[in-house]
């Protein structure tokens, strides 16, 4: 039968060169990967829900005198505390009740906790009574 035997030559400066050249392709690829793959988390996919997004409020009674806190969250944190229904003369008969809940918003907003926060040494009852509505409302605001 005639079949003709065919020897391929081939140099082995060649061959070592296209291995590296490989291996460099392959690592490239796989850095582009990593450095622009969509396995990519972003900062708030790092952050742990602890939160329903939304304004969430709570009541309380001061002298027959009903007040509304509202709590301001998003998905990660306590954006704002404030007072949803302090009219002037509301705020005339109980000149401390904005400045305690000042105070508290922002250190609850700084903290991010509710523990720990330094009451008023001038209305610790209503700063407390405050602090019990605003942990209610953060209540209802936590994810479960």
């Amino acid at each position: 039968m005639g079949s003709k035997t065919k020897i391929i030559v081939l140099h082995m400066k060649e061959i070592i060169y296209t291995g590296i050249f490989i291996a460099l392709g392959i690592l490239l690829i796989f850095l582009l990967a990593v450095m622009f793959g969509t396995g990519r988390k972003t900062d708030t996919n790092d952050l742990q829900k602890r939160y329903h997004p939304g304004v969430y409020t709570s009541s309380f009674s001061l002298n027959n005198t009903q007040f509304e806190v509202e709590v301001t969250v998003d998905e990660s944190e306590i954006t704002s505390i404030r007072f949803a229904n302090l009219d002037d003369s509301v705020a005339a008969m109980f000149p401390l009740v904005q400045p305690a809940i000042e105070d508290i918003a922002e250190q609850v907003c700084e903290s991010q906790s509710l523990e720990g926060i330094a009451l008023s040494e001038e209305t610790p009852y209503t700063s407390q009574v405050i602090l019990d509505a605003v942990a209610n409302a953060v209540e209802k605001a936590a994810v479960k």
